[in-house]
């Protein structure tokens, strides 16, 4: 049964092992440039009070390969599920060679079993490869950057990539159980996948812990890289130094803890301070922000966290798949 399911399975998988070796190729002298370069920023700095200029100037380098890099390790773990899971088992239906397998002696529940481990178990590994040799190539520009727990940085570094791809695969399959059609199998595959993509950091991902609740100076560096400042004196982007998840903000308080936004300098900065000189201007008066965070040094508290809980959504399908195979004759 592994043989037949590796000849089913074998042009997908040449395909994929052909594009991560590229893959890997790309990330190893990607990651040894990054890091010669990191060394020499740090050499270039020594004996220097203030290597953030120097710092940032490194990390500005590499940051749009990250992230393309980053986006690509996001996507996979859907491809993998419409191109791999989807057809896994609905192609079978629609062929009816499922039924030259059953009269073979093999059960269904081992039909099924071999298929999804032998399928998902690859997809997973090329998924955990290519996602631990990105962390590595890109691990210093992550480390200035402070911002791993960002939605494309935590979903395509550490384990969790891995376990998106096992539950995509296996989601796929089952749909194609369901569906008994490759087309519909792999829209809805995708569909799922999305949704489930796109809940899980926005509703679920936050409470993993209980947040802390801190207040944080809003100084002129940090306000100069805010990617939003809003006429009442809201704001967008906010990093914090030491890299923690900022899940909510307060708009800008002065020293007092009042809003800031009506108050006549605030205007006054707002409406007649130049953009270089804006920073400089808000600044001067103490404001700060009242945030919600969750710190840096959970972050691989959260990647296991959601590892198992993508593990336990891939059990329950999986077992959601045996239970449609078991119940449903052909």
């Amino acid at each position: 049964m592994i043989w037949l399911t590796w000849r089913q399975f074998r042009t997908q998988a040449l395909i994929g092992l052909a594009a991560l070796l590229v893959l890997a190729g790309y990330l190893l002298l990607l990651g040894a440039d990054i890091h010669q370069a990191y060394r020499d920023t740090l050499a270039h700095c020594a004996g220097r009070p203030d290597c953030t200029g120097a710092l940032a100037a490194f990390a500005d380098r590499y940051q749009l390969r990250a992230d393309l890099l980053g986006y690509l390790l996001l996507a996979l773990p859907a491809v993998l599920g419409v191109f791999c899971g989807a057809p896994l088992v609905a192609r079978e239906f629609e062929a009816g060679t499922h039924r030259l397998v059953w009269n073979q002696s093999i059960t269904r529940r081992r039909w099924l079993v071999v298929k999804l481990a032998v399928v998902g178990g690859s997809c997973t590994a090329a998924t955990l490869a290519a996602a631990l040799l990105l962390g590595r190539a890109t691990g210093p520009v992550a480390a200035v950057r402070g911002a791993r727990f960002e939605p494309v940085a935590f979903a395509s570094h550490g384990p969790a990539p891995a376990a998106y791809a096992a539950f995509a695969v296996v989601l796929g399959a089952t749909l194609g159980l369901y569906l008994r059609r490759t087309v519909p199998a792999m829209a809805a595959a995708l569909a799922v996948f999305t949704v489930v993509q796109l809940a899980v950091p926005a509703l679920v991902r936050p409470h993993y812990r209980t947040p802390e609740h801190t207040s944080v100076q809003l100084t002129a560096p940090i306000v100069a890289n805010l990617s939003k400042i809003g006429t009442y004196g809201d704001i967008g982007g906010l990093r914090v130094p030491g890299g923690p998840w900022v899940i909510d903000t307060s708009p800008i308080l002065d020293r007092s803890g009042a809003p800031a936004g009506h108050t006549d300098w605030f205007r006054d900065c707002m409406d007649h301070s130049s953009l270089a000189d804006l920073p400089g201007c808000l600044a001067d008066h103490g404001i700060h922000v009242d945030i919600t965070q969750q710190p840096a040094d959970r972050y691989w508290t959260f990647q296991a966290v959601e590892s198992a809980l993508f593990a336990v959504l891939t059990a329950v399908t999986a077992a959601l798949a045996l239970r449609r195979l078991r119940t449903r004759a052909d």
